[in-house]
């Protein structure tokens, strides 16, 4: 008989599956580059475009081809804040924020102070290590139906002094998309992936269901591992638990195209369980993840691939034809 092949199952690498802390994702590193290095902005849903493929070694270069793409609204992101790190035992802790005036919604999320506690001039770059922004979202300018916004960090790269100048001539104002991303370029996607719940072992790691006359169960793993000296069941053994609402990284999707005429991509009754897009937005290459309406963070590339010319095909339609089931 051929000898018997059953790889393991399940990822190490995205152990492990937990619920996400929360509905946005976390960002843990950015690369090095000058100005904002992310964004972010809510799904809307899928479409596909005619395009004229640009690549100059594609093997369809100067023919229209038909590209899946994601479309995400984009309002600006309002800087409410700046924080100021400074040396800790463990690594960086952060030690002062510096807060513009509230907008009305900002007291929905946080518990802002009534009066200005300090403000930038009286900020000396020799006594920190960082310098971050505080930004939040805006989704009231949106057709979602939410008006609590979404607070997160967001870095700035260059020199301590440049990341104060920058702090100084933009705290308190908006930054838009079109101020960050271009079109070509490559950017990482920091999403929570769309929640199933908990799952059993057969949909959540893809096992084998066991024969009929199995001892006790047809969908469990079977086999507990041939090393049990431990004295319990290692954690890599694939049972049931949470499926989804994962925080998880796709990096290198490439950025087609930044509009600001919503008209152009909306399709006929608007996107399904999201509605019109009435912002500037981003059309990806590709899908992402996360459901409708969830916030997707775009960070510029930390670890590019060099073989990929940041040259965008030239879109020429996006199909706006109706998504409703006929």
């Amino acid at each position: 008989m051929p000898k018997a092949h059953n790889p393991r199952h399940g990822s190490m690498q995205v152990w492990p599956r937990k619920r996400a802390k929360r509905m946005y994702p976390r960002v843990r590193t950015y690369p090095s580059a000058q100005g904002v290095l992310g964004f972010a902005g809510y799904k809307a849903g899928m479409t596909h475009v005619i395009a004229t493929d640009a690549g100059k070694n594609s093997m369809t270069k100067g023919e229209d081809i038909s590209i899946p793409v994601t479309v995400i609204e984009c309002p600006p992101l309002r800087i409410f804040g700046v924080r100021f790190y400074k040396k800790g035992y463990q690594g960086k802790e952060a030690l002062v924020d510096v807060l513009a005036k509230p907008s009305k919604d900002l007291s929905r999320k946080l518990s802002v102070p009534k009066k200005e506690l300090k403000t930038l001039d009286s900020v000396k770059v020799d006594d920190y290590v960082d310098i971050v922004l505080l930004v939040q979202t805006q989704p009231r300018l949106t057709g979602i139906g939410k008006k609590k916004p979404d607070v997160f960090e967001l870095a700035v790269g260059g020199s301590l002094e440049e990341k104060l100048a920058f702090a100084k001539e933009n705290l308190g104002k908006e930054i838009s998309v079109k101020d960050v991303l271009k079109e070509g370029q490559f950017i990482d996607i920091h999403a929570v992936t769309k929640g199933k719940g908990f799952q059993g072992p057969v949909k959540r790691f893809g096992i084998k269901v066991r024969a009929q006359k199995a001892e006790k169960t047809k969908r469990g793993p079977g086999s507990l591992g041939g090393w049990i000296s431990q004295g319990h069941v290692m954690y890599r053994i694939a049972h049931a638990g949470q499926m989804g609402f994962h925080n998880r990284v796709d990096y290198n999707k490439q950025v087609l195209l930044v509009g600001d005429d919503p008209e152009k991509v909306n399709p006929e009754g608007g996107f399904i369980r999201y509605g019109l897009v009435k912002n500037q937005y981003l059309l990806l290459k590709g899908s992402v993840p996360g459901p409708k309406k969830r916030l997707i963070r775009m960070n510029l590339a930390i670890r590019p691939d060099k073989r990929k010319e940041e040259i965008a095909p030239t879109v020429q339609t996006i199909i706006t034809a109706s998504k409703q089931k006929r």
